[in-house]
């Protein structure tokens, strides 16, 4: 699948947006599972622009606004018939065999899901800098028949006669002999971003940013399209792909299973576990609700009355003093491993982008030496335009941090490990914290509504653990 860059992004900006995704290393095993060729993981997007700018110097040709920077593939295997190690040397071989070794390419290999699948990207821009890859007819089932075969060769099963789906997606793609339709493209864009498991509209508007789609939120409906065609209004793809549709099956309340229908969406968020959150029937009434929500209401605080006291008695919380110490711990404890991810976070992408920084340095140094022997040649810096401008925003960037001298990319390396693992153990510790805290303050919530406890300034710190509205 072709990348491109997007409305309002660089092509820098949209490599890098959709190489962070794919070597996240709570995906890849802590990066164990990232495969290269002829390029390093960390510096790829980097290299993969060096290469771009040489292409350009050599050829006098640009990247074509709204162009393919990329192409993107993903290879899914059976669950339970692959290990992970064997997945990535599968998808290395892949994309070594369909490029033919013309192109630099990652391997990013994800265990998060129940199926092991690869993704692979390799650079549209040849190794040599005097071509780029372009899309044939038949692409699609020229890389499906390359991966089945290796399967094979492999002992792996394989889809032999792919059968549409309802949503017309990949399955539909590759069993066709005509290109797919600008709607087939979208709604496999929008199950693709949403097997991603994004938690806010927001964010899935950013897995398909990442994907090379223009998002125009300024209408009434919102619009999605490609570069190069027409824009293609949401409601019209109708049934699980209308705004609303998406919206619900973010939140939960609409599931579209791999095959069939979706099941009929229910007008009541799924209860999260521990005690329940009471309603304010009264509030809710005056917003307009009718009697049979009411009806519902009453029962619904009835239970979670019963689940809070079961809870209480369970976690011994017998004493209300002991129940407000604990809830405010409880918050303070998440909003602390909240904090440390984020700082972690910074953390890494500033080790990171020191790595790929060195390491554009020193491959440009050799280049930039000859360049001050010639003594600043115009003619010179013609030629080698793009390794100097990236060597001198290097040297700008070290100094912009004080540095006198530079670290090892070893060092650094091992530094981001160190840290890496240290943001694993805290995601750990977050996911239980933020199961407590919600527990103890929906408990909380409860017992101060019961006694008509209104100490709301005392408890403004206590930031909940974000979860279902009611």
């Amino acid at each position: 699948m072709p990348l491109h860059t997007g409305k309002g992004r660089s092509v820098a900006r949209a490599l890098k947006d959709s190489l962070d995704y794919m070597e996240n290393p709570l995906k890849t095993d802590n990066g164990e599972l990232v495969s290269s060729y002829e390029c390093d993981p960390m510096t790829v997007d980097n290299e993969f622009m060096l290469s771009k700018q040489r292409y350009a110097s050599l050829t006098g040709r640009e990247q074509e606004r709204g162009g393919v920077i990329a192409y993107h593939i993903r290879q899914s295997f059976k669950p339970g018939e692959v290990t992970p190690e064997d997945a990535n040397q599968i998808g290395y071989e892949l994309a070594l065999r369909f490029t033919k070794g013309k192109y630099a390419f990652i391997v990013c290999t994800h265990t998060d899901k129940a199926h092991i699948h690869s993704h692979i990207i390799w650079n549209s821009t040849a190794l040599d800098h005097t071509r780029k890859f372009r899309n044939f007819i038949g692409s699609y089932r020229a890389v499906r028949r390359c991966s089945d075969l290796i399967c094979a060769e492999h002992g792996l099963s394989v889809i032999e006669k792919p059968k549409p789906s309802p949503g017309n997606d990949y399955g539909k793609w590759l069993g066709d002999r005509r290109e797919p339709s600008q709607k087939q493209m979208l709604i496999a864009a929008i199950d693709s971003a949403l097997e991603h498991k994004p938690v806010t509209f927001a964010e899935f508007l950013a897995l398909m940013r990442a994907a090379g789609y223009e998002v125009n939120e300024k209408r009434k409906h919102i619009t999605f399209n490609l570069p190069g065609r027409k824009p293609m209004r949401c409601d019209t793809l109708r049934g699980d792909y209308t705004e609303e549709a998406i919206r619900e099956r973010i939140a939960g309340r609409r599931v579209v299973p791999s095959a069939g229908r979706a099941t009929t969406p229910t007008s009541v968020p799924s209860t999260p576990r521990g005690p329940g959150l009471l309603i304010d029937i009264q509030a809710k009434m005056q917003e307009g609700k009718g009697r049979g929500y009411e009806r519902w209401a009453k029962l619904h605080n009835i239970k979670a009355m019963a689940q809070t006291l079961i809870y209480l008695q369970e976690q011994g919380l017998d004493d209300y003093a002991v129940l407000k110490e604990k809830s405010s711990a409880a918050s303070a404890r998440f909003n602390d491993l909240s904090d440390k991810i984020k700082d972690l976070d910074a953390r890494l992408s500033a080790n990171a982008e020191l790595q790929k920084q060195i390491v554009t340095y020193s491959k440009t140094r050799k280049t930039y030496v000859e360049y001050r022997k010639a003594g600043y040649s115009k003619k010179f810096r013609a030629l080698h335009e793009a390794d100097i401008i990236l060597h001198q925003a290097a040297k700008k960037f070290f100094d912009g941090l004080g540095l006198t001298k530079l670290p090892t990319v070893a060092s650094l390396r091992a530094e981001y490990a160190a840290m890496l693992e240290e943001k694993k153990q805290a995601h750990r510790d977050y996911r239980q914290a933020k199961g407590e805290a919600r527990e103890l303050l929906s408990a909380r919530a409860n017992v101060d509504s019961m006694l008509n406890v209104t100490d709301r300034p005392e408890r403004e710190h206590e930031r909940e653990p974000r979860g279902p509205t009611l």
